[in-house]
C-alpha cells in the first residue's frame, strides 16, 4: 500500500512537470534566448494570479529588444490587473525611445489607465496633426469672420498644425479647446488691424499675433503652426452699423416730435377750455353791470347833472324794479326814494 502511494505521488509531480514544461517551457525558451530574464516559476505563478504570461513575456521581450531601460515584470502585471493594455503601453515606450522623445513607464501607464490611447498620442506627437478651424463637422460654419478697425469683415478659413504634448496629456484641455482659443486669437487679430488691406497684404500679421499668445497653454497640445488657407472680404459692418444707427436715430427723433405735437395739441385744448371759461365769467359779470348801476343809482352813489327825458323814464323804471332789490339786500335803507335828480339851486350849488 506504502508503495502504491508513493508511485502515485511520483506520478502526479511527474504530471505536473510535464504540464508545466508543456505549457510554459517554450514562454521561458524563448524569454531567456532573448535575453529576458524571467523565470519558471513566475510564468507558472502569472497564471496563478489570472495573468496571461504570453502577455506579459512578449511585452518584455519587445521592450528589451528595443534596447529600452529595463523594467521589472511587476510593472506589467500591475498594469495587467489594473485593467490596462499592456501591449499598447509597451509599444508607446518604443515609438517614443526611436524617436527620442521623452516618456517614462509611469506616465505612458497613468495615461493608459486615464482612458487615453498613449500609442496614438505618441504617434501624434511624433506625425503632428492638422486641424481646421473652423472645422466644419462641428457645425461651427465655413469661416471665421473678423471685423477690422475699418469696419470691413474678413472671412478666413486657418489649417492648426499641432501635435501631441505628452507632459499635459493628462488633465490637459482637448482638440476641441484649441479650435476654441485659436477661432477666438484670429477675430481678435483682424479686429487690432487699422484696415483689412493690411491683413489682406500680409496674412502674417494675423498668425503672428495668435502665436504670441500662447493658445497652447494648458492643453493637450503644441501649435506648431498657423496657416491662413483662405482669406475673403466680406460685408462693410461699420456702413450697416452707421445706417442702422441713423435709421435708430430718425425714429427716437419721430417719437420725440410726436410726443411734443401731443403735448402742443393738449395744451391747446386746455387754453381753449380756459378761454371758453373766462368768456362765461366775462359775461355772467357784464350780465350783473345794470344791476350794479342801479343798485348806485337807488342808494345815491351814482348821479347825473342833465338828464334827458328818456334817462329820467329809466330813472323811474330802475326805481320800480331795485325797489324790491333795495327792500331785501338794504333793510336799513330808506324806504321814501324820491326822484333821482338835481335842482336848479343844486346845480347851481
Amino acid at each position: 500500500m506504502t508503495e502504491f502511494l508513493m508511485w502515485a505521488v511520483v506520478t502526479a509531480i511527474a504530471g505536473g512537470l510535464f504540464y508545466v514544461v508543456s505549457r510554459y517551457f517554450s514562454l521561458w525558451l524563448q524569454a531567456w534566448s532573448t535575453g529576458t530574464h524571467i523565470g519558471l516559476l513566475s510564468l507558472v505563478s502569472m497564471s496563478l494570479r489570472k495573468i496571461d504570461p504570453q502577455t506579459i513575456v512578449r511585452c518584455k521581450i519587445m521592450a528589451v529588444q528595443a534596447g529600452l531601460a529595463d523594467f521589472s515584470t511587476g510593472l506589467l502585471e500591475s498594469q495587467y490587473l489594473a485593467g490596462g493594455d499592456v501591449i499598447r503601453v509597451t509599444r508607446a515606450l518604443v515609438v517614443a525611445h526611436r524617436a527620442r522623445i521623452e516618456l517614462d513607464w509611469n506616465t505612458a501607464a497613468a495615461v493608459d489607465l486615464a482612458g487615453r490611447d498613449i500609442l496614438e498620442a505618441v504617434q501624434l506627437s511624433v506625425n503632428p496633426m492638422v486641424i481646421l478651424c473652423p472645422d466644419p463637422e462641428l457645425g461651427q460654419g465655413d469661416t471665421l469672420d473678423g471685423v477690422s478697425r475699418d469696419g470691413i469683415q474678413l472671412k478666413v478659413r486657418v489649417r492648426v498644425t499641432v501635435r501631441t504634448n505628452l507632459t499635459q496629456l493628462i488633465g490637459g484641455a482637448t482638440e476641441t479647446t484649441v479650435i476654441a482659443r485659436v477661432g477666438q486669437g484670429i477675430v481678435s487679430a483682424i479686429g487690432t488691424c487699422e484696415s483689412y488691406r493690411d491683413a489682406l497684404a500680409d496674412p502674417m500679421v494675423i498668425t503672428r499675433q495668435v502665436l504670441a499668445k500662447g493658445l497652447d497653454s494648458q492643453t493637450a497640445f503644441e501649435i506648431v503652426s498657423i496657416d491662413i488657407a483662405d482669406i475673403d472680404v466680406g460685408e462693410n459692418i461699420g456702413a450697416k452699423l452707421q445706417t442702422d444707427q441713423a435709421n435708430a436715430d430718425v425714429r427716437i427723433a419721430v417719437a420725440h416730435a410726436e410726443e411734443r405735437r401731443a403735448m402742443a395739441v393738449a395744451r391747446e385744448q386746455e387754453m381753449v377750455a380756459l378761454t371758453r371759461e373766462n368768456e362765461a365769467a366775462i359775461v355772467h359779470a357784464e350780465a350783473e353791470i345794470p344791476a350794479a348801476i342801479a343798485a348806485a343809482f337807488v342808494r345815491g352813489q351814482l348821479r347825473a347833472a342833465h338828464r334827458p327825458r328818456r334817462i329820467q323814464s329809466m330813472d323811474r323804471f330802475a326805481q320800480a324794479e331795485f325797489r324790491t332789490i333795495n327792500d331785501h339786500q338794504f333793510p336799513l335803507a330808506s324806504p321814501a326814494i324820491g326822484h333821482v335828480g338835481t335842482t336848479k339851486s343844486e346845480g347851481r350849488a
